[in-house]
């Protein structure tokens, strides 16, 4: 007690400690840098793994005992059976989908056993509509014919439903739960809304809101209040808490290549606004990187390799779309983009995966800077059209042809990956603490 009669303030009540810090991992490229291996390695320690964002447009995949596990719209870490996996306000979630996700790789093995008994999900999550899907495959068909080219997206309704959340006419989980006939009013409005902006727009009011009242008892015992669940898991009893971010740094809503982007934040600020939880409990910020650079789409790529190296990465590293099926566009790693990345993110160490789908090359470029008219500039451009014109800087460093997938330690790996390692780490700033050379759980070297 202080002389003024004020308690000490670690002791007040109402001012709490910091509490439990979280760990967070987010993709530092334009997605599918492996951060699902990445997370189900950390969740084996952890108590909680939690989704902040994105929506059933991610594609997470894990391979635990030879089988192949893909994740959308679960938290990938729920794979493990002791953990609970808790989806965050900021994520948009298709209800449909999510039990088809979950039924999909419950018959794969028994690793998602009592899924439904360890999933929580925020009553403030907006919900993914079917007609949001159909408008997604709309508005894309119109880009396309009015400009010439589409944005790119998933189809899966990700942007429509975060335009009606900002709009403030969208319907949330806690909505679904309160009032159904109050819940079914609002949903045909926001129906007739685009019913009238696109009049080809079919929507099957009453199928929808039948399959929907179906959700709501198989849901209830999942839902709890996101923003004080968070704060109990936060100061309560020590806990492990990871965090799996969804897409990456280069398509984040504010800091993507704009406009071909996700609409969400996939940096770190959107841990905080996605899950309720104050910036002080961010902990450790993985950053994932792949060894090389890939890309969904369309959009500037500055060390995309349109010739036979683009071939043999996209065949090597089989680059296909895990949520959407398409070929990766493929190219040099781009140490500009993940310089970026850090500079937003502040990551505290690295991942770096599929690295031996490198094995094969005598010699490996690396993108380190840009030119633009000759000058060499300071930072990432934000304009599309200075992105696209940009010269890249390379350095070229030698390959070590060498199978690398059976090492297990850093000092087991070739002389050669060892130094393209620490070419990057020196690069970037930051330490590089998985090195990933294979697909399974096994094929994951941890440094330090």
């Amino acid at each position: 007690m202080s002389e003024s009669g004020c308690q000490e303030p670690a002791t007040r009540p109402g001012i709490p400690s910091v509490g439990n810090r979280v760990t967070v991992v987010l993709g530092a490229q334009w997605g599918d840098e492996g951060k699902g291996k990445v997370v189900d390695l950390l969740a084996q320690d952890a108590d909680m793994v939690c989704r902040c964002q994105g929506g059933n447009n991610a594609g997470h995949t894990v391979v635990v005992d030879s089988v192949e596990y893909d994740f959308h719209l679960l938290p990938s870490g729920i794979i493990n059976p002791n953990v609970t996996a808790f989806i965050g306000n900021g994520v948009v979630i298709h209800l449909p989908g999510l039990f088809e996700e979950a039924a999909k790789n419950e018959r794969k093995g028994k690793s998602l056993k009592d899924w439904e008994k360890r999933l929580i999900i925020s009553d403030r999550a907006h919900i993914v509509f079917d007609f949001h899907q159909a408008v997604d495959g709309v508005q894309e068909q119109l880009r396309q014919e009015q400009v010439g080219k589409n944005l790119g997206t998933t189809k899966k309704g990700i942007g429509p439903v975060y335009s009606t959340k900002a709009a403030r006419s969208g319907l949330r989980i806690c909505d679904l739960l309160a009032d159904f006939t109050h819940f079914s009013e609002r949903y045909k409005v926001l129906a007739r809304q685009y019913q009238a902006m696109y009049p080809s727009l079919h929507i099957d009011m009453d199928g929808e809101l039948a399959r929907l009242k179906t959700y709501v008892e198989q849901i209830k015992p999942m839902v709890r209040d996101g923003v004080h669940y968070m704060y109990e898991a936060l100061h309560g009893p020590s806990k492990n808490i990871l965090v799996e971010g969804a897409n990456a740094a280069l398509l984040d809503i504010d800091f993507g290549t704009y406009p071909f982007v996700t609409s969400s934040n996939c940096t770190v600020g959107g841990v905080c606004t996605g899950l309720g939880m104050p910036p002080q409990n961010v902990g450790q910020v993985y950053g994932v990187v792949k060894a090389y650079t890939t890309r969904v789409g369309i959009g500037a790529f500055p060390s995309e390799q349109n010739n036979d190296i683009g071939e043999l990465l996209q065949s090597r590293g089989k680059e296909v779309g895990v949520t959407t099926g398409r070929k990766r566009r493929c190219g040099w790693l781009d140490l500009v983009l993940i310089k970026y990345a850090h500079m937003i993110n502040g990551f505290t160490a690295l991942a770096l995966t599929k690295l031996d789908i490198l094995d094969v090359l005598p010699e490996i470029k690396v993108g380190v800077a840009y030119k633009v008219d000759g000058q060499t500039i300071p930072h990432f451009p934000a304009n599309q059209e200075v992105l696209l014109h940009v010269e890249v800087q390379y350095e070229t460093l030698p390959g070590w042809n060498t199978n690398t997938t059976s090492a297990r330690s850093f000092d087991e790996l070739p002389e050669n990956a060892q130094k393209y390692v620490c070419f990057i780490e020196e690069h970037v700033g930051v330490p590089v603490k998985w090195i990933g050379v294979g697909k399974s759980r096994e094929s994951m070297i941890q440094r330090f």
